[in-house]
């Protein structure tokens, strides 16, 4: 009867326990409903694999070999499985915690102390057996360990969520790295196009003037220009060479030449995602990272207020003892005992106040920190929409303005022949063209880069469809959240 008296006071103790410090609560953001330069026709989506509307294979391989063998992605998956062994060896506080003990023991006393007499009665030397199970449990009343396991715990989420925009940046820099290598390529085969032109043109010259029919200058004219030309090809053969380089580091493997598909003519250009501002929150990598991490500092802050209670902590051990072995499990060497301990603080002198205040003013930060995050989130697609909407008006008049280039250089060459007009009219309509071939696939290859960072930028299901291609975690806790007994 007393000890169902015992039982019961201990369960209404362990119900009477409570987890202090403030609940997390997602605090109040105010969203925007638009943002200003979203388009009304939007009607992509942010949940497919979108740079397989490309429509480039060899970018799609790229990509899936880049999620496969990045070092980036592994260093993160590492670091993930780093914080799910320490939430798991967190919680274990929360549980009892059973050991074992066993030792052998011989040992000689003096017999010539000062009782002899006792000596000659004891059995010298003596052997002495022990074989030991141990428990030990912190009855978490307050919280403690509770709370310390929540941080842990959104620590983990925070780590996965900086593994998951590991995986986004990467997509985006692959997509952006290839879309620009198509763009110099072609930039280069503008350049030795117009190379082999005016190459033909300063042959033509430097026999006319071989045979008296042009002068010397107009020889030098074309030689001017082309050494232009010539000197430009080198410069976008290094571009090339650097950006291979930079893909190769991100798909995992030493610098070599990259795989090419489609031209940046041949592409295909993903139309533009919708969306509500207010979905980024549940969509972007860097927001679910810095909300939990609010949710950690909130965390810690209960962590912090239960220091200012008491613990309480039970200990028992149950084994045997004996001065023979072959005795140790037998009845009259067992041995056991079983203990309470309680010990909480008085005076301090600020210790644990200081420890608190801490916590709040880290709480604090982590909540301005997800709010500048999201700012930063609303402001990275606003410019993401404005860059593709004005590239693409861009684009258009840079397309105008090489179909006038074109005729004004033909109509030149032309009056040039007929003896209308000058050499220095086809010099400068030439020397205009060139540079506005180049730009224009600049200027389309910035478009596709436009796409890409507008995807970027709003994440999205897509994510988590190239998560799927990449090393998995080895180290997560049981879906349950409950850790493994051992």
């Amino acid at each position: 009867m007393c000890r169902g008296r015992y039982l019961a006071a201990f369960a209404a103790l362990l119900a009477a326990g409570c987890v202090v410090g403030p609940d997390y609560q997602r605090p109040e953001i105010d969203a925007p409903v638009a943002l200003v330069h979203q388009p009304s026709d939007a009607t992509g989506s942010v949940d497919v694999e979108w740079w397989r509307k490309l429509g480039d294979p060899a970018l799609d391989d790229l990509i899936v070999e880049a999620l496969a063998n990045n070092r980036s992605i592994k260093v993160a998956v590492a670091n993930v499985e780093q914080a799910a062994a320490l939430l798991t060896q967190t919680r274990s506080g929360l549980f009892p915690q059973i050991g074992y003990g066993a030792n052998a023991e011989r040992s000689r006393s003096s017999e010539s102390g000062a009782n002899p007499a006792l000596a000659g009665i004891l059995q010298n030397p003596q052997n002495v057996y022990q074989a030991v199970l141990n428990a030990s449990w912190e009855l978490d009343l307050w919280g403690r360990i509770a709370r310390l396991s929540e941080a842990a715990r959104a620590s983990l989420l925070a780590t996965d969520e900086v593994r998951r925009g590991v995986i986004l940046s990467l997509v985006a820099a692959v997509a952006t790295g290839y879309v620009q290598l198509r763009g110099l390529d072609e930039q280069l085969v503008v350049a030795r196009s117009t190379l082999a032109t005016y190459g033909e043109s300063l042959r033509l010259f430097q026999l006319q003037f071989k045979y008296g029919q042009v002068s010397q200058m107009n020889v030098a004219q074309a030689a001017s220009q082309y050494e232009t030309a010539a000197a430009r090809i080198p410069q976008i053969e290094t571009q090339i060479a650097q950006t291979e380089n930079a893909l190769s580091v991100l798909l995992g493997r030493n610098p070599g030449t990259i795989a090419r598909g489609r031209t940046i003519y041949e592409m295909a250009l993903p139309e533009v995602p919708a969306g509500v501002p207010s979905s980024l929150l549940t969509r972007r990598p860097d927001l679910l990272q810095s909300e939990q991490g609010l949710i950690a500092a909130n965390a810690q802050i209960g962590a912090a207020r239960a220091l200012y209670f008491p613990t309480i902590s039970l200990t028992g051990a149950f084994g045997a003892s004996s001065a023979e072995l072959s005795n140790l499990f037998k009845g009259p060497a067992r041995v056991w005992s079983y203990a309470g301990q309680i010990a909480g603080p008085i005076f301090t002198f600020g210790a644990i106040s200081g420890q608190v205040r801490q916590a709040e003013a880290a709480q604090r930060a982590a909540l301005e920190s997800y709010r500048l995050a999201i700012e930063n989130a609303f402001s990275d697609v606003d410019n993401a929409l404005v860059a593709h909407e004005k590239l693409k008006d861009q684009l258009a008049a840079q397309q105008r303005l090489v179909t006038s280039l074109r005729d004004y250089a033909r109509l030149a060459r032309l009056q040039y022949n007929g003896g209308y007009a000058p050499y220095s009219t086809v010099l400068q309509a030439e020397q205009a063209l060139f540079p506005a071939e180049i730009d224009l696939a600049g200027t389309r290859t910035s478009l596709y880069v436009s796409i890409v960072n507008l995807y970027k930028s709003m994440g999205g299901g897509w994510v988590t469809l190239a998560d799927r291609m990449t090393p998995a975690a080895t180290d997560m806790p049981p879906p349950d959240g409950r850790p493994p007994l051992f």
